[in-house]
């Protein structure tokens, strides 16, 4: 294993400092793959946040043992996915917004049971517990009106798309409810997990009414101000959601 240190290049430059990784010279599969497959994972973990500035091709290929035109094709792989987004002149950043192609990226990691998204879903069910019991105490007017449109979005919904749409609205609805930035920040960032599970584990397993119904009792739950009955209601909402996706993903093995 071999631990990425960062250049203070970005520090002179006024730019925040680099964080260091821990990466494994490639041995399995092709250098390309085994490369882009660690530094995703190092997105996935946690370990790299938002914005973060990545080391620089050179520190990654003295490292890793590998010629420079390795690391850049992983990370152009990752580039296409729109993960990480490389400024010419200044570096290679973590992108903070999604791309249309990273849906499907993590459909196919759905499919094949890996661990970083399996766990990536385990922690969605906690943060929105979370957000809802914080949304009851503080949700405003405005807040519970906007969360009373997506709701109305979601049984007008003409097609999938329309649903998973509203679906989603409605989450990030509550968490800017709960008024905490680093929870609507970090629900935000699983945007694309988001649209994956409802469209996969609801709209296609014909459970658009029960999903209604579960969101229908997190508002009711928001609306009278009670963040034990907005949790509890999560917490059910998240424990049936979960076990629609899972279902899913085994009707396909």
């Amino acid at each position: 294993m071999t631990v990425v240190e960062p250049e203070d290049k970005g520090k002179r430059m006024g730019r925040p400092g680099t964080p260091a990784i821990t990466l494994a010279a490639p041995q399995r599969e092709s250098a390309v793959v085994d490369i882009a497959r660690q530094l995703l994972s190092q997105l996935l973990n946690g370990h790299l946040r938002p914005g973060t500035r990545l080391p620089s091709e050179r520190q990654l290929s003295e490292s890793l043992g590998v010629g420079r035109s390795t690391v850049r094709e992983a990370l152009k792989a990752l580039d296409v996915l729109g993960i990480i987004e490389v400024r010419q002149g200044d570096g290679t950043y973590l992108t903070r917004g999604t791309s249309s192609l990273l849906p499907s990226a993590i459909e196919w990691g759905l499919m094949l049971g890996q661990p970083q998204v399996l766990d990536l879903i385990e922690a969605r069910k906690h943060i929105e517990v979370i957000i809802a019991e914080l949304a009851a105490q503080r949700a405003g007017a405005e807040d519970v009106a906007e969360l009373r449109t997506h709701l109305a979005g979601m049984r007008a919904a003409p097609d999938a798309t329309a649903f998973v749409e509203a679906d989603i609205a409605f989450h990030l609805a509550l968490a800017n409810a709960a008024g905490n930035s680093v929870l609507s920040d970090i629900l935000g960032s699983i945007r694309s997990l988001l649209r994956v599970w409802i469209r996969r584990a609801i709209h296609e397993a014909g459970e658009t009414q029960t999903t209604i119904d579960e969101h229908a009792a997190v508002l009711a739950a928001v609306e009278t101000r009670s963040p034990s009955a907005a949790g509890a209601a999560m917490r059910g909402h998240m424990d049936a959601a979960g076990g629609r996706l899972h279902r899913s993903l085994q009707d396909e093995v």
